[in-house]
Protein backbone atom coordinates (compact mmCIF):
# COMPACT_ATOMS: atom_id res chain seq x y z
CA UNK A 1 0.00 0.00 0.00
CA UNK A 2 0.98 3.21 -0.58
CA UNK A 3 0.29 7.28 0.67
CA UNK A 4 0.40 9.91 -1.30
CA UNK A 5 0.73 13.45 0.61
CA UNK A 6 0.69 17.26 -1.14
CA UNK A 7 0.98 20.55 0.52
CA UNK A 8 1.25 23.55 -1.48
CA UNK A 9 3.50 26.38 -1.85
CA UNK A 10 2.80 30.01 -0.83
CA UNK A 11 2.83 33.99 -1.39
CA UNK A 12 3.21 37.16 1.00
CA UNK A 13 0.94 39.25 -1.25
CA UNK A 14 1.48 42.30 1.61
CA UNK A 15 4.02 42.23 4.66
CA UNK A 16 7.46 40.70 3.88
CA UNK A 17 10.21 42.26 6.01
CA UNK A 18 7.72 44.65 7.62
CA UNK A 19 6.04 42.06 9.56
CA UNK A 20 9.38 41.69 11.53
CA UNK A 21 8.49 44.98 12.92
CA UNK A 22 5.05 44.57 13.89
CA UNK A 23 3.08 45.31 10.47
CA UNK A 24 0.61 42.98 9.40
CA UNK A 25 0.92 40.35 6.18
CA UNK A 26 -1.06 39.51 4.16
CA UNK A 27 -0.05 35.56 2.79
CA UNK A 28 -1.71 32.82 1.29
CA UNK A 29 -1.78 29.15 -0.41
CA UNK A 30 -1.11 28.56 -4.51
CA UNK A 31 -1.92 25.74 -6.38
CA UNK A 32 1.17 24.38 -6.90
CA UNK A 33 2.23 21.33 -4.72
CA UNK A 34 5.24 19.60 -3.34
CA UNK A 35 4.24 15.47 -3.00
CA UNK A 36 5.56 12.83 -0.89
CA UNK A 37 4.70 9.30 -1.70
CA UNK A 38 5.52 6.69 1.21
CA UNK A 39 5.34 2.90 0.17
CA UNK A 40 5.14 -0.01 2.47
CA UNK A 41 7.09 -1.94 2.24
CA UNK A 42 10.22 -1.09 0.04
CA UNK A 43 9.74 -2.21 -3.28
CA UNK A 44 12.62 -4.79 -4.15
CA UNK A 45 14.80 -3.33 -7.09
CA UNK A 46 13.89 0.71 -6.60
CA UNK A 47 16.77 2.78 -5.44
CA UNK A 48 16.60 6.61 -4.27
CA UNK A 49 19.00 9.06 -4.70
CA UNK A 50 19.71 8.69 -1.00
CA UNK A 51 19.47 5.88 1.14
CA UNK A 52 20.35 3.96 4.44
CA UNK A 53 20.25 0.40 5.19
CA UNK A 54 17.54 -0.08 8.08
CA UNK A 55 20.40 -1.88 10.51
CA UNK A 56 22.42 1.55 9.99
CA UNK A 57 19.37 3.48 10.90
CA UNK A 58 18.60 2.21 14.22
CA UNK A 59 22.42 1.92 15.09
CA UNK A 60 22.61 5.59 14.85
CA UNK A 61 18.90 6.37 16.59
CA UNK A 62 18.44 3.49 18.50
CA UNK A 63 16.83 5.32 21.36
CA UNK A 64 14.13 6.49 19.02
CA UNK A 65 12.81 2.68 18.96
CA UNK A 66 8.93 3.20 20.16
CA UNK A 67 8.65 6.72 20.58
CA UNK A 68 5.31 8.05 20.88
CA UNK A 69 4.52 9.90 17.45
CA UNK A 70 1.85 11.77 19.29
CA UNK A 71 4.00 13.98 21.50
CA UNK A 72 6.46 15.24 18.89
CA UNK A 73 10.20 15.19 19.23
CA UNK A 74 12.99 17.78 18.63
CA UNK A 75 16.11 16.81 17.47
CA UNK A 76 19.38 18.19 19.67
CA UNK A 77 22.16 17.07 20.54
CA UNK A 78 23.41 13.77 19.97
CA UNK A 79 20.61 13.36 17.63
CA UNK A 80 21.69 16.01 15.46
CA UNK A 81 24.92 14.59 15.55
CA UNK A 82 23.77 11.27 14.23
CA UNK A 83 21.36 12.39 11.85
CA UNK A 84 24.34 14.19 10.60
CA UNK A 85 26.53 11.46 10.53
CA UNK A 86 24.15 9.98 8.15
CA UNK A 87 23.96 12.85 5.86
CA UNK A 88 27.62 12.56 5.28
CA UNK A 89 27.46 8.81 4.54
CA UNK A 90 25.48 9.80 1.18
CA UNK A 91 28.89 12.06 0.11
CA UNK A 92 25.85 14.86 -1.67
CA UNK A 93 27.54 16.68 -4.35
CA UNK A 94 28.60 20.54 -3.53
CA UNK A 95 26.27 21.69 -5.98
CA UNK A 96 23.43 20.16 -4.19
CA UNK A 97 24.76 21.04 -0.65
CA UNK A 98 21.21 22.41 0.39
CA UNK A 99 19.47 19.63 0.19
CA UNK A 100 21.79 18.05 3.30
CA UNK A 101 18.92 20.05 5.48
CA UNK A 102 15.95 18.62 4.09
CA UNK A 103 17.73 14.87 3.86
CA UNK A 104 18.01 15.29 8.23
CA UNK A 105 14.50 16.70 8.42
CA UNK A 106 13.45 13.49 6.46
CA UNK A 107 15.12 11.69 8.29
CA UNK A 108 14.17 12.85 11.44
CA UNK A 109 10.38 12.44 11.07
CA UNK A 110 10.51 9.65 9.38
CA UNK A 111 12.32 7.52 11.97
CA UNK A 112 10.38 9.49 14.89
CA UNK A 113 6.77 8.93 13.06
CA UNK A 114 7.30 5.57 11.50
CA UNK A 115 10.28 3.79 13.32
CA UNK A 116 12.65 1.57 11.75
CA UNK A 117 10.13 0.28 8.86
CA UNK A 118 11.53 -0.26 5.11
CA UNK A 119 10.31 1.82 3.15
CA UNK A 120 10.23 3.93 -0.28
CA UNK A 121 9.77 7.51 0.36
CA UNK A 122 9.60 9.71 -3.33
CA UNK A 123 9.54 13.32 -3.70
CA UNK A 124 8.29 15.64 -6.05
CA UNK A 125 8.13 19.40 -6.70
CA UNK A 126 5.97 21.53 -8.78
CA UNK A 127 7.77 24.35 -6.49
CA UNK A 128 10.86 25.76 -7.62
CA UNK A 129 13.42 25.35 -4.67
CA UNK A 130 14.89 28.13 -2.38
CA UNK A 131 13.21 30.62 -3.97
CA UNK A 132 10.83 32.32 -1.36
CA UNK A 133 7.37 30.12 -2.36
CA UNK A 134 7.84 28.07 0.79
CA UNK A 135 9.39 24.89 -0.27
CA UNK A 136 10.94 24.03 2.80
CA UNK A 137 7.87 24.62 4.92
CA UNK A 138 5.93 22.96 2.47
CA UNK A 139 7.96 19.77 2.23
CA UNK A 140 8.12 19.17 6.03
CA UNK A 141 4.46 19.37 6.18
CA UNK A 142 4.20 16.25 3.30
CA UNK A 143 6.58 14.56 5.03
CA UNK A 144 4.44 14.49 8.00
CA UNK A 145 1.18 14.38 6.58
CA UNK A 146 2.45 11.19 4.77
CA UNK A 147 4.33 9.73 7.56
CA UNK A 148 1.48 10.36 9.95
CA UNK A 149 -1.19 9.20 7.64
CA UNK A 150 0.63 5.16 8.22
CA UNK A 151 0.72 6.01 11.97
CA UNK A 152 -2.32 5.06 14.87
CA UNK A 153 -1.77 9.04 15.68
CA UNK A 154 -4.31 9.91 13.33
CA UNK A 155 -7.43 8.34 12.03
CA UNK A 156 -8.26 8.82 8.17
CA UNK A 157 -10.15 6.34 5.89
CA UNK A 158 -7.81 4.48 3.97
CA UNK A 159 -10.05 2.98 1.77
CA UNK A 160 -11.44 6.84 0.75
CA UNK A 161 -10.60 7.40 -3.01
CA UNK A 162 -9.09 10.68 -4.14
CA UNK A 163 -7.83 13.13 -1.71
CA UNK A 164 -8.82 13.75 2.15
CA UNK A 165 -8.45 16.28 4.43
CA UNK A 166 -6.90 16.33 8.00
CA UNK A 167 -9.40 16.84 10.94
CA UNK A 168 -8.69 19.71 13.13
CA UNK A 169 -6.99 17.71 16.22
CA UNK A 170 -5.24 15.70 13.13
CA UNK A 171 -3.67 18.97 11.66
CA UNK A 172 -2.39 20.45 15.36
CA UNK A 173 -0.51 17.14 15.46
CA UNK A 174 0.87 17.37 11.96
CA UNK A 175 2.05 21.45 12.39
CA UNK A 176 3.78 20.42 15.43
CA UNK A 177 5.85 17.84 13.59
CA UNK A 178 6.39 19.81 10.23
CA UNK A 179 7.51 22.72 13.33
CA UNK A 180 10.07 20.33 13.88
CA UNK A 181 11.33 19.36 10.81
CA UNK A 182 11.68 23.02 9.87
CA UNK A 183 13.83 23.97 12.87
CA UNK A 184 16.06 20.92 11.85
CA UNK A 185 16.14 22.69 7.82
CA UNK A 186 15.94 26.72 9.38
CA UNK A 187 17.07 26.69 13.21
CA UNK A 188 14.98 29.19 13.77
CA UNK A 189 11.79 29.33 10.51
CA UNK A 190 11.43 33.31 9.72
CA UNK A 191 7.67 31.68 10.02
CA UNK A 192 8.04 31.76 13.84
CA UNK A 193 5.48 34.09 15.65
CA UNK A 194 4.91 33.81 18.39
CA UNK A 195 2.03 31.32 17.86
CA UNK A 196 1.66 28.64 20.33
CA UNK A 197 5.30 27.99 19.14
CA UNK A 198 3.84 26.60 15.45
CA UNK A 199 5.29 27.54 12.75
CA UNK A 200 3.06 30.28 10.22
CA UNK A 201 4.09 28.84 7.19
CA UNK A 202 3.07 25.22 8.20
CA UNK A 203 -0.29 26.82 9.21
CA UNK A 204 -0.90 28.02 6.33
CA UNK A 205 0.13 25.17 3.72
CA UNK A 206 -1.34 22.51 6.31
CA UNK A 207 -4.82 24.70 6.37
CA UNK A 208 -4.71 26.48 3.07
CA UNK A 209 -6.75 29.84 1.32
CA UNK A 210 -4.89 33.01 3.21
CA UNK A 211 -3.76 34.37 6.30
CA UNK A 212 -3.16 37.94 8.14
CA UNK A 213 -0.93 37.78 11.05
CA UNK A 214 0.47 40.28 13.09
CA UNK A 215 2.75 40.18 16.48
CA UNK A 216 1.64 37.02 17.11
CA UNK A 217 -2.35 37.42 16.15
CA UNK A 218 -3.62 35.43 12.78
CA UNK A 219 -6.60 35.26 11.30
CA UNK A 220 -7.82 33.20 8.44
CA UNK A 221 -9.35 34.94 5.32
CA UNK A 222 -10.68 34.32 2.20
CA UNK A 223 -11.53 35.69 -1.34
CA UNK A 224 -14.62 36.00 -2.75
CA UNK A 225 -13.49 36.00 -5.89
CA UNK A 226 -11.00 33.26 -7.47
CA UNK A 227 -7.39 35.13 -8.33
CA UNK A 228 -4.39 34.25 -10.11
CA UNK A 229 -1.20 35.12 -10.27
CA UNK A 230 2.19 34.98 -12.88
CA UNK A 231 5.03 33.53 -10.60
CA UNK A 232 8.42 34.49 -12.58
CA UNK A 233 11.60 32.57 -10.55
CA UNK A 234 14.17 35.07 -11.62
CA UNK A 235 16.65 32.65 -10.47
CA UNK A 236 18.78 34.57 -8.61
CA UNK A 237 19.67 33.72 -4.83
CA UNK A 238 19.74 35.44 -1.90
CA UNK A 239 20.60 35.30 1.58
CA UNK A 240 17.31 36.06 3.49
CA UNK A 241 19.26 36.62 6.95
CA UNK A 242 21.61 39.16 5.15
CA UNK A 243 18.08 40.68 3.73
CA UNK A 244 16.12 40.70 7.04
CA UNK A 245 19.35 42.08 9.12
CA UNK A 246 19.79 45.03 6.29
CA UNK A 247 16.10 46.10 6.64
CA UNK A 248 17.15 46.61 10.49
CA UNK A 249 20.13 47.91 9.84
CA UNK A 250 18.34 50.70 7.52
CA UNK A 251 15.82 50.85 10.74
CA UNK A 252 18.42 52.08 12.90
CA UNK A 253 19.85 54.83 10.80
CA UNK A 254 16.46 56.34 9.63
CA UNK A 255 14.18 55.23 12.08
CA UNK A 256 11.48 57.92 11.95
CA UNK A 257 11.32 57.12 8.15
CA UNK A 258 11.50 53.58 8.26
CA UNK A 259 8.58 53.25 11.03
CA UNK A 260 6.47 55.94 8.50
CA UNK A 261 7.36 52.96 5.66
CA UNK A 262 5.85 49.93 8.37
CA UNK A 263 3.07 52.05 9.13
CA UNK A 264 2.29 52.55 5.87
CA UNK A 265 2.61 48.84 5.03
CA UNK A 266 0.53 47.81 8.03
CA UNK A 267 -2.16 49.95 6.65
CA UNK A 268 -1.62 48.32 3.11
CA UNK A 269 -2.16 44.71 4.35
CA UNK A 270 -5.05 46.03 7.10
CA UNK A 271 -7.00 47.47 3.70
CA UNK A 272 -5.66 44.59 1.55
CA UNK A 273 -7.14 41.54 3.72
CA UNK A 274 -10.70 43.84 3.85
CA UNK A 275 -10.57 43.84 -0.49
CA UNK A 276 -10.37 40.26 -0.76
CA UNK A 277 -12.76 39.41 0.95
CA UNK A 278 -15.43 42.12 0.12
CA UNK A 279 -18.01 40.38 -2.09
CA UNK A 280 -17.90 41.26 -6.04
CA UNK A 281 -21.17 39.69 -7.68
CA UNK A 282 -20.80 41.09 -10.71
CA UNK A 283 -18.43 41.40 -13.58
CA UNK A 284 -17.56 45.37 -12.73
CA UNK A 285 -16.99 44.58 -9.34
CA UNK A 286 -14.75 42.28 -9.70
CA UNK A 287 -12.80 44.54 -12.16
CA UNK A 288 -12.72 47.03 -9.32
CA UNK A 289 -11.30 44.67 -6.96
CA UNK A 290 -8.86 43.42 -8.83
CA UNK A 291 -7.65 46.87 -9.71
CA UNK A 292 -7.54 47.65 -5.87
CA UNK A 293 -5.41 44.79 -5.02
CA UNK A 294 -2.96 45.44 -7.76
CA UNK A 295 -2.83 48.87 -7.01
CA UNK A 296 -1.78 47.78 -3.06
CA UNK A 297 0.72 45.74 -4.60
CA UNK A 298 2.64 48.36 -6.37
CA UNK A 299 1.75 50.72 -3.03
CA UNK A 300 3.46 47.85 -1.13
CA UNK A 301 6.50 47.28 -4.06
CA UNK A 302 7.22 51.08 -3.74
CA UNK A 303 8.00 50.69 0.16
CA UNK A 304 9.89 47.53 -0.23
CA UNK A 305 12.28 49.46 -2.78
CA UNK A 306 12.36 51.85 0.28
CA UNK A 307 13.39 49.28 2.30
CA UNK A 308 16.43 48.22 0.23
CA UNK A 309 15.26 45.27 -0.81
CA UNK A 310 14.35 45.09 -4.49
CA UNK A 311 16.96 43.78 -6.80
CA UNK A 312 18.16 44.56 -10.61
CA UNK A 313 16.39 41.04 -11.45
CA UNK A 314 13.17 42.20 -9.67
CA UNK A 315 13.28 45.92 -11.30
CA UNK A 316 13.51 43.75 -15.04
CA UNK A 317 9.89 42.00 -14.70
CA UNK A 318 8.65 44.75 -13.25
CA UNK A 319 9.35 47.04 -16.11
CA UNK A 320 8.86 43.93 -18.58
CA UNK A 321 5.13 43.62 -17.03
CA UNK A 322 4.35 47.01 -17.00
CA UNK A 323 4.68 47.20 -20.75
CA UNK A 324 1.29 45.19 -20.77
CA UNK A 325 0.05 47.47 -17.89
CA UNK A 326 0.22 44.54 -15.21
CA UNK A 327 0.87 44.93 -11.97
CA UNK A 328 3.97 43.27 -10.08
CA UNK A 329 5.80 42.96 -6.67
CA UNK A 330 8.27 40.47 -5.30
CA UNK A 331 7.09 38.12 -2.74
CA UNK A 332 9.21 36.75 0.25
CA UNK A 333 13.02 38.17 1.17
CA UNK A 334 13.78 40.26 -2.12
CA UNK A 335 17.35 40.10 -3.39
CA UNK A 336 15.90 37.99 -6.23
CA UNK A 337 13.64 35.44 -5.77
CA UNK A 338 10.14 34.98 -7.15
CA UNK A 339 8.08 38.10 -8.38
CA UNK A 340 4.28 37.63 -8.41
CA UNK A 341 2.28 39.63 -11.31
CA UNK A 342 -1.41 39.70 -11.07
CA UNK A 343 -3.41 38.72 -13.86
CA UNK A 344 -6.76 39.73 -14.03
CA UNK A 345 -9.87 37.88 -14.77
CA UNK A 346 -11.14 39.61 -18.33
CA UNK A 347 -6.66 39.09 -19.41
CA UNK A 348 -6.69 37.32 -22.15
CA UNK A 349 -4.76 34.34 -22.79
CA UNK A 350 -2.65 35.93 -25.97
CA UNK A 351 -1.70 38.68 -23.87
CA UNK A 352 -0.21 36.35 -20.95
CA UNK A 353 1.93 34.40 -23.38
CA UNK A 354 3.48 37.41 -24.53
CA UNK A 355 4.37 38.43 -21.14
CA UNK A 356 5.75 34.74 -20.54
CA UNK A 357 7.82 34.70 -23.59
CA UNK A 358 9.40 38.00 -23.08
CA UNK A 359 10.12 37.04 -19.37
CA UNK A 360 11.56 33.89 -20.51
CA UNK A 361 13.69 35.70 -22.72
CA UNK A 362 15.88 37.06 -20.26
CA UNK A 363 16.29 33.64 -18.65
CA UNK A 364 13.07 33.51 -15.80
CA UNK A 365 10.94 30.91 -15.04
CA UNK A 366 7.44 31.44 -15.48
CA UNK A 367 4.47 29.88 -13.77
CA UNK A 368 0.49 30.58 -13.37
CA UNK A 369 -0.94 29.81 -10.32
CA UNK A 370 -4.23 30.46 -8.41
CA UNK A 371 -4.58 31.53 -5.09
CA UNK A 372 -5.72 30.71 -1.90
CA UNK A 373 -6.41 26.81 -2.27
CA UNK A 374 -6.67 23.50 -0.54
CA UNK A 375 -3.93 22.64 2.17
CA UNK A 376 -2.33 19.83 3.20
CA UNK A 377 -4.14 16.58 1.65
CA UNK A 378 -3.53 12.43 1.55
CA UNK A 379 -4.63 10.13 -0.53
CA UNK A 380 -3.98 6.21 -0.48
CA UNK A 381 -4.19 3.51 -3.12
CA UNK A 382 -3.20 -0.12 -3.16
CA UNK A 383 -3.94 -3.02 -1.03
CA UNK A 384 -3.49 -2.50 3.00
Amino acid sequence: MEVTARAPGKIILSGEHAVVHGSTAVAASINLYISVTLRLPSPSGHWLEFSWPIGRIKEALSELDGIDCSTPTTCSGKFAESISALVEEQNIPEAKIALASGVSAFLWLYTCIQGFKPATVIVTSELPLGSGLGSSAAICVALSATFLAFSKSVSLDKGHQGWLDFGENELELLNKWAFEGEKIIHGKPSGIDNLKGYCIDCILYSAGNMIKFKSGSLTRIKSAVPLRMLITNTKVGRNTKALVAGVSERTLRHPDAMISVFNAVDSISKELSTIIQAPAPDEISVTEKEEKIGESMEMNQGLLQCMGVSHASIETVLRTTLKFKLTSKLTGAGGGGCVLTLLPTLLSGTVVDKVIAELETCGFQCLTAGIGGKGVQVSFSGSS
